[in-house]
Order: C-alpha cells, then sequence, then structure tokens
C-alpha cells in the first residue's frame, strides 16, 4: 500500500517529528522515537484537520499528516482493502486460476461475481498463476494468449524459498514479453507479482 507522510507524532506526553507511514499491516512512526501500531489493534480512528488521531489498546496517539492524507488514513484504518481489491477483482471479470490450489481464494473470487475457471481459455480479463518452483515459470509465454490485451497476470509463488526468487519471476516474465507492475501479499506465506502486456503491443 505504502502511504507515508512527514508527520508530527503526539504521544504519550510526547511530541516529536518525523515520517509515518501507513502499510499494509502497521500504522508506523519513524523520528527520535518510533512507534509501530498494528492497525488490527486500532479500535478507533478519525480525521480532525490535518491530524489523525487513533486509539489502540485503550492508548491515543495523534499524527499531523496533513487534511489530506489524515482523511484518506483514517478511511483506509476503518475499511482495509480486501485482497480481491488489490488484484483488482471485479464481478463480471473472467478469472482464470491455473495451478493454484486454493479452495477458499476460489470461493472469494465466486462471491465477488467473478467468472472462475481452472481450465485454459482465452479473453481473460486475470490470470492467477500458481508457481510453486522455478521450473513453472517457463509456461508463462503460453499463458499470455489467454489473456486479454489489457488484461493481467498474477504470479503466485512461496515466500523465502531458493527454489523460486522474485528475481526469477521478473526475468520469466520479462522473456514472456511482459511487464512487472505490481508486488501484493497473496497470504502468510506466497506472495502475487502482477504482468500485464506492454502499452505497445496491445
Amino acid at each position: 500500500m505504502g502511504y507515508e507522510a512527514p508527520c508530527t507524532l503526539n504521544y504519550a506526553g510526547k511530541s516529536a517529528q518525523g515520517q509515518a507511514h501507513l502499510e499494509q499491516k502497521d500504522l508506523v512512526f519513524r523520528g527520535p522515537i518510533r512507534l509501530s501500531i498494528p492497525l488490527a489493534d486500532i479500535t478507533a480512528a478519525r480525521a480532525t484537520g490535518d491530524k489523525l488521531h487513533v486509539t489502540f489498546k485503550g492508548r491515543p496517539a495523534e499524527f499531523i499528516v496533513g487534511a489530506a492524507a489524515a482523511e484518506k488514513w483514517a478511511r483506509r484504518i476503518l475499511n482495509p482493502p480486501t485482497r480481491l481489491d488489490k488484484f483488482g477483482v471485479k464481478p463480471g471479470m473472467s478469472v482464470l486460476c491455473l495451478s493454484l490450489r486454493d479452495d477458499e481464494f476460489v470461493e472469494e473470487l465466486c462471491a465477488r461475481g467473478a467468472d472462475v475457471s481452472a481450465r485454459v481459455r482465452t479473453g481473460a480479463d486475470l490470470i492467477f498463476y500458481g508457481a510453486p518452483d522455478g521450473g513453472a515459470l517457463g509456461r508463462l509465454p503460453g499463458l499470455v494468449g489467454s489473456m486479454k490485451r489489457d488484461g493481467a497476470l498474477w504470479v503466485i509463488r512461496p515466500k523465502g524459498v531458493k527454489s523460486i526468487t522474485e528475481g526469477d519471476v521478473m526475468a520469466a516474465g520479462k522473456a514472456a514479453g511482459l511487464v512487472d507492475v505490481k508486488v501484493v501479499s497473496f497470504s502468510e506465506t506466497h506472495t502475487a507479482e502482477k504482468f500485464v502486456i506492454r502499452r505497445s503491443q496491445r
């Protein structure tokens, strides 16, 4: 997600200037004092002018980040995007789930109203391809033909294993004529890298 802004933090009777970061799972302040608040611990969040007020574990903290950021961050904390939001899944989309054994994810896609298939077909808006190791990346060039020209291919790989790295996935996507545009967490154990067709080739 990567929101960040210059910030004055008022917390526990102290005030300090630094940088605030609203990350996927934490609200973090870096400066003379350090504070990292898991979003799951925040019980209240509101914007007042240029201030973001949060309450966590019964303790208040005030982040002065500017009016635009305060409002945006409060909305994000109170209404975090779902996994499907991050992947850009919309009702009615044609979605392929290939070599991906995740029934819960398929159920999420169906509940969103996507047209989901585990078989290769053309005209897919989104392809989610499970790559357990580097050997599976050789299939990427063949998947390009199943995508709509403005579609996307998400490669889902296990985190922290030597058999398939971010560099391996990026190189394979490039070799298939694709451009990497985004990386998000798929789950606690897997990462998702997004690839699209170059604009000049659409």
